[in-house]
């Protein structure tokens, strides 16, 4: 049985759940594939700084991820960045490597990406190594030219890394990979046709003001709305917007819900979604095909997110969020747009495909 090693990063969830559908995905089709989460498993330095420190600082000072975002971005700097991880992990790396002896090497971060292509580089191992990138602009991180084959979003991405120097027979826009249990839900939703628009509205790891001001734009609506918000685990958020709903004595349909398993449910029930545009979200909205607004994003690979779908025609950009009150007024006169929106999203859907993913991986360990 050949043996499939995954090397994720906890820098955001989108990382981690592109390991685990991976994994799960490589085992179905008769492969033995385990995950590491490559700077737990190195350095508590790299966790801390990497990680951790990726969680803390989008929370207390987005602006200052965006800023470092784009400074790693920069070709130089991004040498040096990753010349000094490589130095810190990579003994462990290596050894976890040596222990596994996998057929494949599979990546869901860019800076582990770019420390395994330059060890590879430099002879420590001769595995063939899948990138998949989990954003639709490419991170200069990513780069690297020991790296055997980048799964990309779409042929925008593509189109994006050739321009940066990427071979485009290397890189096959199979689509981020998302949970399996996503792409395993089937069952029929029927819509809400009394309403003139159901709108899901998701914050994901934003503040609680920023999602109550959206439910508060959507309140204003003069339309007859169902809005089903989602509040994950943040039970601040839930009590907050329980309390904003209960004062504004509303008359539109409002579902509030803490964490669930069944987002591909919400999303068939909804005509539009509400959210922030990380990578695994995004593409979840696109398999179903589901119209997108953007009120809020951390400045980075969000940002970079947002512009790449509102330029391609599937989503709109919100520059502030008590504009969210006219923009869903004018959908719901024109639904035209939504259904264009959705077409657009469809188009590219149809290159989503994880079997090509796994497909693609079996051929290199064959080589």
């Amino acid at each position: 049985m050949k043996k499939v090693l995954i090397f994720s990063a906890s820098t955001g969830g989108g990382h981690n759940i592109a390991a685990k559908s991976l994994r799960e995905h490589f085992e179905a089709s008769a492969c033995d594939a385990i995950t590491y989460d490559a700077f737990k498993e190195t350095s508590s330095i790299l966790d801390n700084v990497i990680s951790k420190g990726y969680e803390k600082i989008v929370q207390i000072t987005p602006r200052t991820y965006g800023r470092l975002y784009r400074a790693a971005n920069n070709e130089t700097l991004s040498h040096y960045v990753i010349a000094v991880i490589t130095d810190i992990a990579e003994k462990r790396l290596l050894k976890i490597i040596q222990s596994e002896n996998p057929a494949l090497i599979v990546v869901t971060h860019p800076l582990v990406t770019n420390v395994l292509g330059t060890l590879k580089g430099e002879g420590e191992f001769d595995t063939p190594i899948i990138s998949i990138v989990t954003d639709y602009m490419i991170h200069r991180a990513y780069l690297n030219k020991n790296v055997s084959a980048y799964i990309v979003g779409s042929e925008y991405t593509k189109e994006d890394m050739i321009e940066k120097g990427v071979p485009g027979d290397k890189i096959y826009p199979y689509g981020i990979p998302v949970r399996k249990s996503f792409l395993d839900y089937n069952s029929k939703i029927i819509k809400d046709y009394e309403v003139d628009l159901s709108v899901l509205l998701m914050g994901g790891s934003m503040g609680v003001s920023q999602v109550e001001k959206a439910l508060s734009s959507l309140l204003k609506t003069k339309h007859y709305l169902k809005i089903i918000v989602v509040c994950g685990n943040n039970e601040k958020l839930k009590k907050r917007i329980e309390k904003l709903v209960q004062e504004e004595e509303t008359t539109k349909k409002i579902e509030i819900h803490g964490f669930v398993e069944q987002i591909p449910k919400l999303m068939d029930m909804a005509d539009v979604i509400i959210t922030k545009p990380g990578g695994l979200t995004t593409t979840e909205a696109i398999i179903k095909n589901i119209p997108m607004i953007i009120p809020y994003y951390i400045p980075g690979q969000e940002e970079e997110n947002a512009d790449f779908l509102q330029e391609t025609g599937m989503a709109i950009k919100v520059d502030h969020i008590e504009d969210i009150t006219s923009v869903v007024d004018h959908l719901v006169t024109n639904k035209d747009i939504l259904d264009n929106m959705a077409k657009n999203m469809s188009e590219l859907s149809k290159e989503q495909s994880i079997e090509r993913i796994i497909k693609l991986g079996n051929e290199l360990m064959n080589k």
